[in-house]
């Protein structure tokens, strides 16, 4: 036990050194020992567990010089590293758990569920997280920590965690647009959603959306099927006669884009054949469009018109029915503009391409 001596001295004087520089002349002589000693046969991790029980001794500043050290040479300070990572003071962990390629599945556990936010932060920055890593820290981050996880490609997440970020996105707009941006984010959720989005993040959807393959946007769509069915439950009370009076209209020729407008204006009692008469004749799923009337989607009723090519004048004339706010035809321009502003590529990929199916 003789050997560590004169490396416990290194240590010893870096809390008397009060300069910076004279803390990393004395940090560049302890890696020299250290590396000196495993030339000569020595272990370094006899040095690396005695820095790693002293540390805890030396004032904040001198252990954050420490932390830039470990994180310059972690494959000879492995303890170190695992007690670093833990310290309360973010300047002291932040250098070790954004970089310590070393550091444990297990302490960066342990880290998330007894530090502070900032210290989840740090740990979003790493060069690679793990789908574990990744759910830990959407379960006990706050937006700013989940938010910047999303936007580090190298961090892997689980479909499973897509589905709580999903959720809690739903009704904050701080994490839409870096969960639309991921590349690895399932079309499903992105579909999921459309209708839950500011007008700029929907704009980022269509786009990611045309750019892959129509069988795979039908494929995610099918998926979120019983995820919608979920969410609305069964289908209104007086479906069956909304089926017997579409089935009529379309037997007879008459289940056109006009007839919209005469359905709205019939009142509450039509507007179930109105949401399933849309549906159909713009080809998407009912629950779709049930949720875009709900909650007065205009946004997303004039997406569907475009990419059924329907005329303008129709959609301003579902705007005005539809809305409201009851601006009636002082609205009319506005709804205009609101039509001609839908890209016209990405307008027909918003359908998804799949057989409309009324729920049962």
């Amino acid at each position: 036990m003789s050997e560590p001596a004169p490396r416990f001295a290194l240590l010893a004087g870096l809390d008397k050194e009060t300069t910076s520089e004279g803390r990393r002349e004395l940090l560049r002589r302890v890696t020299d020992a250290m590396a000196g000693g495993a030339a000569q046969g020595q272990d370094p991790a006899l040095f690396d567990h005695l820095l790693a029980s002293v540390a805890a001794d030396y004032s904040a500043q001198v252990r954050a010089d420490l932390a830039q050290l470990i994180v310059g040479n972690d494959n000879m300070f492995v303890a170190s590293a695992q007690m670093f990572a833990m310290d309360d003071k973010i300047e002291v962990a932040a250098p070790v758990l954004k970089h310590s390629r070393v550091l444990t599945e297990e302490t960066l556990l342990k880290v998330i569920q007894n530090k502070s936010q900032d210290h989840m932060m740090a740990v979003t920055g790493r060069p690679e997280i793990s789908t574990v890593v990744s759910h830990a820290l959407v379960e006990r981050g706050n937006d700013a920590v989940v938010g910047a996880l999303l936007a580090n490609d190298n961090a892997s997440i689980a479909p499973e965690t897509f589905d709580i970020v999903g959720q809690r996105a739903e009704t904050n707009p701080v994490l839409q647009s870096p969960m639309v941006g991921r590349r690895d984010v399932p079309l499903e959720m992105l579909n999921h959603m459309y209708h839950q989005v500011e007008a700029k993040v929907r704009r980022e959807i269509m786009e990611k959306f045309s750019h892959v393959p129509a069988e795979e946007v039908e494929s995610a769509f099918r998926r979120n099927r019983g995820k919608a069915a979920a969410i609305y439950g069964g289908a209104p009370a007086d479906m069956a006669a909304a089926k017997l009076r579409v089935g009529i209209l379309a037997k007879h020729g008459d289940l056109k884009p006009p007839v919209l407008v005469s359905l709205l204006r019939e009142g509450p009692s039509a507007r179930t054949a109105f949401m399933l008469a849309f549906a159909n004749l713009v080809d998407v799923e009912f629950n779709l469009v049930q949720r875009t009337v709900e909650e007065q989607d205009l946004d997303t009723v004039a997406l569907l018109c475009r990419g059924a090519d329907f005329q303008r004048a129709l959609f301003v004339a579902l705007a005005i029915a539809l809305d409201s706010k009851d601006q009636g035809l002082a609205g009319a321009d506005e709804y205009g503009r609101m039509y001609e502003s839908v890209p016209v590529v990405a307008a027909p990929r918003a359908r998804g391409g799949g057989e409309f199916s009324a729920p049962p």
